[in-house]
């Protein structure tokens, strides 16, 4: 809980813009672009944005829907595992807090740091979110339940409930004791708002683990102490009873926001009877409890903690990657690699809906993915095979596309460039995760022409044109410090902003595609594979496109 649930609460004239503290892990406003709009060229001063764009933040996009009628937007899942899951730093290396300490920090954020409890709840239950769809995948976990007790804990619960929505989770609360103060009856409103059912406690089904995959344990947070009242005492039992089912697969996992309830928030499960979560979700920084905490998933949340309180109680506090607003705390479970799978939901692929060209469709796929705010989706696997047979593989950067081909960049002294001297045949692969898609692309490859490699290099950051000079790509050199001495040198011969020549061992490469593969993830491994080949008719090549077996 990121606010004591006695404080006073007199910071009304305070108004929260919820949606802006949101933004981060909305749908980017960006829309599909037309499948009809032109193709871009990689000559072009001004290149096409679709490719210039520098890479969004990574978003979560809505996981459901509809059969996508032609032309339709494609509304992709949500990301599958982002960065916050990278374990930041060992629990042991991140400071614990003391109950005394975690609420006199929540008083100073909301006194002096001008703070309001509106908006420390709303950071707080969008963080518990976002830890939530890091690790429970919706093809899986898909209905929640919110249990929500009657302080500021209970609020962090009702927020989550909303964001969970939003990300495409089923969610139901429970609050059998509702706090009547405005900020409360809102957040409850806007619940009701959205359909989502707010369940009493007689009316919970008598098996929770046969109604939903999660529950969210948001009854008490650090400013608790006592012995729980009913119902919350009952509620606790009913968690517990959970928690000794054998299998993990048969019971719904457990998430506790900041404390598990029913643990002192500094000594932790005392008797070692307590709830058992299967994640923790600690809040501005994790008390002395969460050293007890022995489920698999550690969360920090809470992304707003200023310096001077971490210069006041020396907090150490792993850093949050990207635009996450959660950091896993200590290492991830290991997994059996065997069990890892996706049943991917995803509009089907039909040959009537798609683009009677395959660069037309590529497009239409590639706009797609760009609206969705996928990170560079542009990245694609070249695999080229040297005169032996022997194939190698590696990410490069599409920098432009047209009706003759696919273009990339890269040193004609590399492996690549020296297989595609000897074997002028390679292939390309887009492989868009999030969105359950793939692109497979074969063909020919021949240089550019040399000015248009000297046109796009002219075009790319200074850094980028002098990094080129410096590296001889693919050879040994002794260290990173050889790199870094010759571009300080290059970076000064030029600090006078003049012309940086372009080296003549760096330039271009467009393959001609003879093939084309576009791949749709469908449940049961039963997925979308249309494969365009030229084929002469009549005199004429033209594209023809058949259905492949998954």
């Amino acid at each position: 809980m990121l606010a004591v649930a006695s404080r006073s609460r007199n910071k009304s004239a305070v108004t929260t813009n919820v949606l802006a503290l949101a933004m981060p892990l909305l749908l980017p406003a960006t829309t599909a672009a037309s499948a009809s709009a032109p193709l871009f060229a990689p000559t072009s001063q001004n290149p096409n944005p679709h490719l210039r764009i520098p890479p969004p933040p990574r978003a979560r996009r809505l996981p459901l829907f509809p059969a996508a009628a032609p032309g339709a937007p494609f509304l992709p899942l949500p990301p599958r595992r982002g960065m916050a899951s990278l374990a930041a730093s060992a629990a042991a290396e991140v400071t614990h807090l003391t109950q005394r300490d975690a609420a006199e920090i929540d008083e100073q954020l909301m006194g002096p740091l001008g703070f309001s409890v509106d908006q420390l709840m709303e950071l707080a239950g969008l963080s518990v979110a976002a830890a939530v769809a890091e690790v429970y995948k919706l093809s899986e976990h898909t209905r929640v339940l919110i249990i929500c007790g009657p302080g500021n804990n209970g609020g962090d619960g009702l927020v989550a409930a909303r964001h969970l929505y939003h990300f495409g989770y089923r969610p139901s609360v429970c609050y059998p004791k509702r706090t009547p103060k405005p900020l409360y009856s809102g957040l409850v409103t806007q619940l009701e708002s959205l359909a989502i059912p707010f369940l009493s406690v007689e009316d919970l089904p008598e098996d929770l683990s046969r109604e939903f995959d999660i529950i969210v344990d948001a009854m008490f947070g650090f400013s608790f102490h006592g012995a729980p009242r009913p119902p919350f005492d009952d509620l606790i039992q009913r968690l517990i009873s959970l928690s000794v089912i054998s299998s993990s697969d048969k019971r719904p996992a457990i998430v506790s926001v900041d404390i598990p309830s029913g643990w002192h928030v500094e000594e932790g499960d005392v008797d070692g009877a307590g709830i058992k979560p299967d994640m923790l979700v600690s809040l501005t920084a994790p008390k002395l409890c969460a050293k007890k905490f022995t489920g698999p998933h550690h969360f920090l949340g809470g992304r707003f903690v200023p310096p001077p309180i971490v210069s006041k109680y020396g907090l150490k506090l792993p850093p949050y990657p990207g635009t996450s607003m959660c950091v896993r705390i200590g290492k991830a479970p290991s997994v059996d690699i065997s069990s890892l799978r996706e049943n991917y939901i995803s509009p089907e692929l039909l040959e009537s809906q798609v683009m009677p060209d395959p660069f037309d469709q590529f497009v239409r796929w590639f706009d797609e993915a760009v609206s969705a705010g996928l990170r560079e989706p542009n990245a694609m696997a070249l695999t080229t095979v040297s005169k032996e047979g022997k194939p190698s593989s590696r990410m490069v950067l599409l920098k432009g596309v047209d009706k003759q081909g696919f273009v990339w960049y890269t040193n004609y002294g590399s492996r690549k460039a020296h297989d595609l001297s000897e074997n002028p045949n390679a292939a390309l692969l887009f492989y868009w995760n999030e969105m359950n898609r793939q692109v497979r692309v074969e063909g020919s490859v021949q240089k550019v022409p040399e000015e248009e490699s000297e046109k796009y290099f002219h075009s790319r950051p200074r850094g980028s044109q002098l990094g080129a000079i410096v590296s001889k790509q693919s050879t040994v050199i002794a260290g990173r410090e050889v790199l870094q001495q010759a571009y300080k040198e290059l970076e000064q011969k030029y600090s006078d902003g003049s012309l940086i020549p372009k080296p003549d061992y760096w330039g271009g490469y467009r393959l001609t595609p003879t093939l084309f593969e576009f791949w749709q993830g469908q449940q049961s491994r039963l997925h979308d594979r249309l494969q365009y080949s030229l084929r002469e008719v009549d005199g004429h090549t033209v594209w023809h496109i058949e259905r492949l077996s998954p």
